[in-house]
């Protein structure tokens, strides 16, 4: 699974995942990753299945890559 979070900064955070839930928690309770730690409250914005990890590096990578403005119109697109 490949993820987008919206941080209180409204600032996006890409990870990838094959818990959703436990890595959701993770970030809420500010053990996931400094990054987020630091920008609590987050919300899931986008998510997207993938079929191996491999994939989801590649993926993660791709979004990664996009501009602000791709990304928000990626989470868009997604609700």
């Amino acid at each position: 699974m490949v993820y987008l979070l919206r941080c209180r900064d409204g600032s996006l955070y890409a990870g990838i995942t094959n818990d959703l839930p436990q890595r959701l928690a993770s970030h809420r309770s500010g053990k996931a990753s400094a990054y987020t730690r630091s920008r609590r409250p987050v919300t899931l914005a986008y998510r997207e299945a993938v079929p191996d990890r491999g994939s989801a590096l590649r993926r993660e990578a791709a979004i990664r890559r996009l501009s602000r403005a791709a990304k928000l119109a990626l989470c868009s697109a997604a609700t």
